[in-house]
């Protein structure tokens, strides 16, 4: 059967409505299920992974729209730049569907559900390669479509990869018109087993310590501007309110002052006024990198320090996966000759730390911190010899615009089901939020309000079998299925 491209390209603009802030995940299963059936009608590989281009360049398209917004907040580059990269990055994206595409046209037909198993074990393994290669880029998981109506613990068993191998099965049972049966089966067992998981997990409950996470509703349109900070200083300080009998643990957002607190002793003395006696600060800021001869600053890292009240740094972390184009610009001699630079304001490029680690807070047991991006990174969030207490997510928001915040906020729980760590959310415009181990968001602010949430900080859960094995259990998942397709041809054979 011919399928116009323009087909596969408008399925792929529709299935990523699944995500937030839509949540159309049924839309999203029907696109996809359809997209499946193009692929097995393809006249030859190359078709087939050509309609699995058109089909991704499209689903990237809308899921990425928000990283066009990204552009109104620099002024060195025209905004229209912004839907170019856009469709740039959809161009290359774009390649995995076309992978996973062809590999399941190649293996899989034409035995029907022979095919769905291959795909599904294509999807997981081009998915990680996204999410791992060329620094990666791990956004809009396919399975993260589940999460905001299940909380789906199934994650915990097979990972956020194996979790989008899971909806692929689901939308290869719609390729089953006459066992419709196939359907409500596989949305039972995927979503009922996540609801399963997460019973048998059971609440691990509150600890007694007290968080209190500030949205200053600073946006990006004057976080950079010196004439403001002093105004975004009263904003912070009006909000992390006045210390009382319980030690508090404060946490302030990505990059939240614009001081640097390693040189400035002064800009530590200023936070700590506004602590009690047991209080820490966790706050976002830059920390400066000399060159040898300790003159020349040369680069800077994307820190969290801790600050103490007595203005002592207690510990810093520095942000170990960066985001290209926004935090450094990668080949700089050539792409700053022609025009380029990075969308965060500042000739310096950032450089990357050494990765997860666990920070001990006196009375606050122990934290992990990810900042903003690096959240999305399964598996790659928690240093597992030194397992925390808690995952801090320090981020700036403030320009990704209504389309990348929720997107934020879904992939956070994702770690947190996974992980079985609570997870707690800083961000200056919003969303930020307290999750539990299991996913549930227990209390979050909105977008472009200011505002404060004061609790107690959720337990964590035993280590789940992800946190154990990690990226094991998606491929092991992966090599299941191709072992039952195997089996399956072999018995028609």
């Amino acid at each position: 059967m011919r399928f116009p491209k323009s087909m596969a390209f408008a399925a792929g603009l529709v299935s990523a409505t699944g995500f937030a802030p839509l949540d159309l995940w049924p839309v999203t299963i029907a696109a996809f299920a359809l997209w499946m059936w193009i692929v097995a009608e393809a006249s030859s590989l190359r078709a087939a992974m050509a309609r699995g281009w058109w089909f991704g360049l499209g689903h990237f398209i809308v899921g990425m729209n928000w990283i066009a917004g990204s552009f109104r907040y620099q002024e060195t580059m025209p905004v229209w730049l912004g839907w170019v990269a856009v469709v740039a990055l959809a161009l290359y994206l774009a390649v995995y569907p076309a992978m996973a595409a062809g590999l399941a046209w190649r293996w899989g037909r034409p035995r029907r559900v022979v095919y769905v198993l291959i795909f599904a074990a294509a999807w997981i393994v081009t998915e990680y390669l996204r999410a791992t290669l060329f620094t990666g880029f791990a956004w809009n998981p396919l399975g993260v479509i589940l999460v905001p109506t299940t909380g789906d613990g199934l994650a915990q068993l097979v990972g956020t990869y194996g979790l989008s191998g899971l909806v692929i099965v689901i939308a290869g049972a719609l390729r089953h018109p006459r066992r419709l049966i196939a359907v409500p089966a596989a949305l039972a067992g995927v979503l009922g087993g996540g609801w399963l998981v997460i019973a048998i997990a059971g609440d691990p409950g509150r600890s007694d310590r007290l968080v209190r996470v500030v949205q200053p509703n600073i946006g990006q349109q004057t976080k950079h501007d010196e004439s403001f900070d002093e105004v975004n200083w009263a904003k912070l300080a009006r909000l992390t309110g006045e210390p009382g009998p319980q030690p508090r643990l404060i946490l302030w957002p990505e990059a939240a002052v614009p001081y640097f607190l390693e040189e400035e002793i002064w800009a530590r003395t200023r936070i700590a006024g506004l602590m009690g006696p047991k209080d820490i600060v966790l706050t976002g800021g830059d920390s400066f990198v000399w060159d040898k001869a300790g003159k020349t600053i040369i680069a800077a890292h994307n820190a969290m320090f801790a600050v103490t009240p007595d203005s002592r740094l207690l510990a810093r972390y520095d942000k170990a996966h960066l985001v290209p184009y926004g935090e450094y610009l990668p080949m700089r001699p050539l792409l700053s000759e022609i025009g380029l630079s990075r969308l965060v304001p500042g000739d310096l490029d950032f450089w990357p730390g050494p990765g997860p680690r666990s920070i001990t807070l006196p009375g606050f047991g122990k934290v992990g911190v990810q900042i903003c991006y690096e959240i999305i990174f399964s598996g790659e969030v928690i240093d597992a010899n030194n397992r925390p207490d808690f995952l801090f997510n320090p981020s700036n928001d403030s320009w990704f615009g209504g389309w990348g915040s929720p997107q934020f906020v879904a992939q956070a729980r994702l770690r947190a089901i996974e992980e079985g760590m609570p997870v707690v959310r800083a961000t200056p415009t919003g969303i930020s939020a307290v999750i539990d181990s299991n996913g549930a968001i227990l209390v979050a602010l909105p977008m472009g309000k200011a505002g404060v949430i004061q609790t107690t900080l959720p337990r964590a859960a035993p280590p789940t079998l992800f946190a154990r094995y990690g990226n094991i259990l998606p491929f092991g998942f992966a090599l299941t299925l191709i072992g039952f397709a195997v089996a399956l041809r072999r018995r028609h054979r």
